[in-house]
């Protein structure tokens, strides 16, 4: 399969390394807006340091092999629970439930800016935006 590439002075780039920093970006937006909204509606920094962390112990399901820790990891990354939640939260005027959204939603941020894609089924290291630590 021949990938598409583009050429910037001198640089080679292909469209899968494209959607890399497109998705890399996208979650640096995702982080600085789930921050401010945060800082602006409910700014309970002690929840927010407590909990930007918490989605990361999804990765106890590595415990029970690579298929079950990549399903357990990505149902903790992936937006639609915090959207749900805050959609919910927003519905019901729960300030903690769109705190615990925002939060969500800067952590699956940070992870994406940082270059942490969603897992693969063959293995810790190995996610959507290749092997972890490259």
């Amino acid at each position: 399969m021949k990938k598409n590439a583009v050429s910037l002075e001198n640089q080679t780039i292909t469209s899968s390394t494209q959607t890399i920093i497109l998705e890399r970006l996208e979650g640096l937006a995702l982080l600085a807006a789930s921050v401010t909204i945060f800082a602006i509606a409910a700014p309970n920094w002690i929840l927010f340091v407590a909990l930007l962390l918490a989605p990361d112990l999804a990765m106890l399901g590595y415990l029970r092999g690579p298929r079950i820790g990549a399903i357990s990891y990505n149902l903790a990354h992936l937006k639609i629970l915090p959207l749900a939640i805050g959609s919910i939260g927003l519905l019901t005027s729960n300030t903690l439930e769109i705190q615990l959204a925002l939060i969500w939603f800067a952590h699956i941020g940070m992870d994406r800016a940082l270059g942490y894609g969603l897992k693969l089924e063959t293995g810790f290291s190995d996610t959507t935006f290749g092997k972890t630590g490259r």
